[in-house]
């Protein structure tokens, strides 16, 4: 495990928090696993009916640890977002995100796999994937367009246009846009809501709102074509300018 992610337990709600705020809560592999295994107790646990999500500090997280993304791409490692998201999007029970500031990236396509999200009015939700050479994950290249729109969607994804917390409250990737320091009390009254419910009656009802097999059909095909894009000569470019701090090249197409 790690102390990077923290993890814990009151009346019925697993409260799931990225704990890295000098680094924006930016995901580790070593903070995928521990998420991942965390889901996949709360999924089997009976007492635990929610799983709150939520970041310390000012961010909710700025994405994936590119030092990690790098080092998969050079074959040095193997990358655990997979099974994250994997596990998130097939959770049965109810999920709420609690987002007090910044959601880069899977910040943000996570959000599509919850059932409430409570956003911090100041919050910037993007999802940069097209800057870095890379492709949409998460079923997020069907969820996000159904849920804002084909055109804001893909302004989103390949022109990297970010998202106000009361724009996604407005198009309706989130419950409410409330400032910073409500943002987490709300999530957690509506958790602790939730737990009250008849939980055979929730879990029934999650499951006839999403379709299962259409979004883990999508989730693969797009990690298949991520995978490669992770390898190609235009990411390892995108990484090597940002390692060293420089405008991406990509002229030679």
């Amino acid at each position: 495990m790690t102390d990077h992610v923290k993890i814990s337990v009151d009346g019925g709600v697993m409260e799931i928090a990225w704990n890295r705020p000098d680094k924006k809560n930016a995901l580790s592999n070593d903070m995928y696993a521990a998420a991942t295994a965390a889901l996949l107790e709360a999924s089997v646990e009976p007492s635990i009916r929610v799983v709150l999500l939520t970041g310390e500090g000012d961010a909710f997280t700025s994405g994936n640890d590119l030092a990690d993304f790098a080092a998969v791409a050079m074959g040095k490692g193997e990358a655990k977002a997979h099974a994250f998201i994997e596990a998130i999007a097939q959770f049965r029970k109810p999920i709420v995100a609690a987002v007090p500031g910044l959601a880069v990236g899977v910040g943000t396509t996570m959000l599509l796999h919850c059932d409430l999200v409570f956003v911090a009015e100041t919050a910037k939700l993007t999802t940069p994937f097209v800057n870095l050479a890379l492709t949409p994950e998460a079923a997020s290249s069907i969820l996000l367009p159904l849920r804002i729109g084909h055109q804001r969607a893909f302004a989103m994804f390949a022109v990297g246009e970010a998202l106000t917390g009361v724009q996604a409250a407005q198009y309706g990737l989130a419950n409410a846009a409330l400032p910073a320091g409500e943002v987490l009390g709300a999530a957690r009254r509506a958790a602790a809501e939730i737990a009250k419910r008849p939980p055979g009656a929730v879990l029934a009802t999650k499951q006839l709102m999403r379709d299962g097999l259409h979004i883990m059909g999508r989730i693969h095909e797009e990690s298949a074509i991520f995978g490669e894009r992770l390898k190609s000569a235009e990411a390892m470019e995108a990484f090597t300018a940002f390692r060293e701090k420089r405008a991406p090249d990509f002229s030679k197409g």
